[in-house]
């Protein structure tokens, strides 16, 4: 199997795209770095289609490895056949391989390893054949009566013979092949409630099936947690009838044979006691890495529209950890994140001091001008958030106010990282800063939480962790590396994400800026500890130095298109000044002016660079360190605060969609919980995924459809 040529035909590309693109890898390149700095070589792949044939090149190299080691088992054996071998190299994907070396694999004792010992093969094989259409089988069986081996009577000996055909046949690789095909088509999923009088979320899965072809994802998940808290008890049912016909088909050649009832009931015992438990054990396997992959999917979707929310410029926060008992702990927060002041308020029970709380929010808002106030949507958010907006109201100031998902932040607050950047504070101050600063700058906060505890997943606790931990991280560097960092102010947990840095070098960066000073320029990165070319080359271009020596280094040129972006200014009589102040505008009439209907083409040639490389230096030029969050949808701020007792039936409202699921996306309405717009109501048309529809972010109109309030549920539509 040719790797390269299978990747170039699933993924819909040019081979010698392919061939470039694995080049790049084997050399050690990251992927953020050859999706931004090698799209001349690889003909402009995404990062997404990057990481999509990245993980198809490691399956198919993992794959031709593990054919060569069964190869290489199977003739140590003295077992291997061409046809064998054809077949195992033909194979495309690693279950027919492990299909074709099942009847080969080294098992513990078995049924049928005790049964050869005993010395009836011949006999199975006898059976097998089905030529003996007089006698009995009990006549056929005598002659291997051996009672030092524990062969005591004819029937023994028959048992034995059948033993050994009956692991024949559960290891067939075509037949099971076959059951394969037609127990996932035919096949139900059941479960059943252990205790079917306890109320418990599985209710609806207490007397349930359905087909193993059609369940949704979220359900096979919702069932895989039901049976680990020993709530559901789920078994496949396979389709038997079917299963027995395709081994009755394959297995019985003579009718007429002495053999036939013995065989059949082989069939039914191979069936029973060894295909259908590994056909269970592979059916809820298959189903649960199905689900697994698309909620991990769906998790890095909505992480990455939860980083890529646009940071809000300019704000000096108030930022409210709330909470009851304890109070609501407050930091204050400077444009630029810095800790000013913090304290704690009592505007909900027990204290409900809503004097007090208003006296010192109006200190605050006076002394360090407060424009914004951030309120956590944790325990008390509801009471606190009435305080605040009656306060703004009663003293009419201009201050806007809105709520953060504060998922994740205690994880934050209480961790190392976070008490090796604030020492002297405590956890819960630290907790109230990061919530103001999701709002300053979410990507650069929310790295430093681990994405699976942001609050954007769907069973992520339940599914494999090491399957989330790398896809999230793939999504949090393709995120940060998209954005780039401010190579003086950023956090190692921001940096540790950018091409080629891990933490013992970003901690390198930062002790290194402690020590001495401001980067001025990129290549001093190449006096950081650890920090050779080759991690410089991965890196620099995402680093950006603001009011450095050269205007470049504020932008995404890579240091390694330098010279032809220096040569091209020249020529153009720009000058790295006109850069710094924000960018040259015109850069495009420019070229057209000076080289009238060959523009890019010839400058390109002239620089010896490639047109694709040229156009992202122009754009780079023409609008320096352009951030890709301006795209996103807005932070809603707000002015007003709901009651869950004021919603009511077609009440149309306006939300933020906070997360999106299998079967839908739940909306903040600017009450306490969440309302959820089911899939059915995103729109008049089929859309497959909740996803067509909406991201996280997104602003949204809906409508009430239904108020549950004993539980509390809200029920939305968008189909207005």
């Amino acid at each position: 199997m040719n790797i390269l040529e299978q990747l170039a035909r699933e993924l819909n590309l040019k081979l010698s795209q392919v061939e470039n693109t694995v080049a790049l890898i084997d050399e050690g390149n990251t992927i953020p770095f050859i999706a931004r700095y090698r799209k001349e070589v690889t003909g402009e792949l995404s990062d997404e289609v990057l990481r999509n044939l990245d993980e198809r090149l490691s399956y198919l190299r993992n794959l031709e490895d593990r054919k060569q080691e069964v190869l290489r088992l199977i003739d140590e054996q003295g077992k291997l056949t061409e046809e064998l071998q054809r077949q195992i190299q033909e194979a495309s994907v690693l279950q027919r391989v492990e299909d074709l070396y099942k009847p080969f694999k080294q098992k513990k004792s078995t049924r049928a390893s005790k049964a050869r010992e005993r010395g009836l093969e011949p006999l199975a094989e006898i059976l097998w054949a089905q030529e003996m259409e007089s006698g009995t089988p009990e006549e056929t069986a005598r002659p291997y009566i051996n009672p030092e081996l524990g062969v005591e009577t004819e029937k023994d000996a028959l048992q034995g013979a059948m033993d050994i055909l009956a692991e024949r046949i559960s290891d067939d690789p075509e037949l099971t092949a076959a059951i394969r095909k037609l127990t996932l088509e035919k096949g139900l999923i059941s479960s059943e409630g252990v205790d079917e009088e306890e109320k418990t979320p599985y209710d609806m899965y207490y007397h349930h099936q359905e087909a193993i072809a059609k369940i949704p994802n979220h359900r096979v998940l919702a069932i895989n947690r039901g049976e680990k808290e020993k709530k559901l008890k789920v078994k496949i049912l396979p389709p038997t009838e079917g299963i027995l016909e395709i081994l009755e088909k394959a297995v019985l050649r003579n009718g007429k044979s002495i053999f036939a009832p013995l065989l059949k009931d082989t069939l039914e015992d191979a069936n029973k006691r060894l295909i259908a438990p590994s056909m269970e054990r592979e059916m809820r396997s298959m189903l649960t890495e199905r689900a697994e992959l698309e909620a991990v999917k769906v998790f890095g979707k909505n992480t990455e529209k939860l980083l890529m929310v646009p940071p809000v410029k300019g704000a000096r926060i108030i930022s409210i950890d709330p909470g009851y008992r304890t109070g609501c702990k407050v930091a204050v927060l400077s444009e630029t994140g810095k800790l000013l002041a913090y304290t704690t308020i009592y505007p909900t029970e027990p204290r409900k001091d809503i004097r007090g709380t208003e006296a010192t929010l109006a200190k605050m808002v006076e002394k360090y001008q407060i424009n914004t106030i951030v309120i956590g949507n944790g325990t008390g958010s509801r009471e606190t958030e009435e305080v605040v907006a009656d306060f703004i109201r009663k003293n009419n100031l201009d201050v806007r106010y809105t709520i953060v998902n504060e998922a994740g932040a205690s994880v934050y607050s209480a961790s190392k990282l976070a008490t090796e950047e604030y020492p002297d504070l405590d956890v819960t101050t630290r907790g109230a800063m990061s919530l103001g600063r999701r709002l300053q700058d979410p990507l650069a906060e929310l790295v430093k939480i681990s994405p699976k505890h942001i609050g954007v997943g769907q069973y992520q606790h339940d599914i494999n962790q090491t399957l989330l931990e790398g896809a999230l991280t793939n999504v949090v560097e393709d995120c940060v590396n998209r954005v780039g960092v401010d190579l003086n102010t950023a956090s190692p947990s921001l940096l540790s994400y950018i091409a080629g840095i891990n933490m013992t070098i970003a901690r390198n960066i930062v002790q290194y800026r402690e020590e001495k000073g401001t980067f001025n320029d990129r290549k001093e990165l190449k006096k950081v500890a650890k920090l050779g070319e080759k991690t410089f080359l991965q890196c620099a271009g995402f680093m950006r130095i603001n009011g450095g020596k050269n205007p470049l280094d504020a932008t995404s040129v890579h240091p390694e298109s330098y010279k032809a972006a220096e040569a091209m200014l020249n020529r153009l009589g720009i000058s790295k000044e006109e850069i710094a102040k924000g960018g040259v505008g015109d850069i495009q009439e420019r070229i057209e002016s000076q080289y009238p209907g060959k523009g890019l083409k010839q400058l390109a040639e002239e620089l010896e660079i490639g047109t694709i490389t040229l156009k992202d230096i122009l754009e780079e030029i023409r609008k320096p360190a352009r951030d890709p969050r301006e795209d996103a949808p807005a932070v809603i701020f707000r002015n007003d605060v709901r009651n869950f007792e004021d919603l009511k039936v077609d009440m149309e409202l306006q939300g933020t969609v906070r997360n999106v699921v299998d079967f839908g996306a739940f909306v903040d309405i600017g009450v306490k919980n969440d309302g959820l717009v089911h899939i059915s109501q995103m729109s008049d048309r089929f859309i497959r995924h909740p996803m067509d529809v909406v991201s996280v972010g997104d602003t949204v109109k809906v409508k009430i459809l239904s108020v549950d309030t004993e539980r509390g549920k809200i029920s939305l539509t968008m189909k207005i």
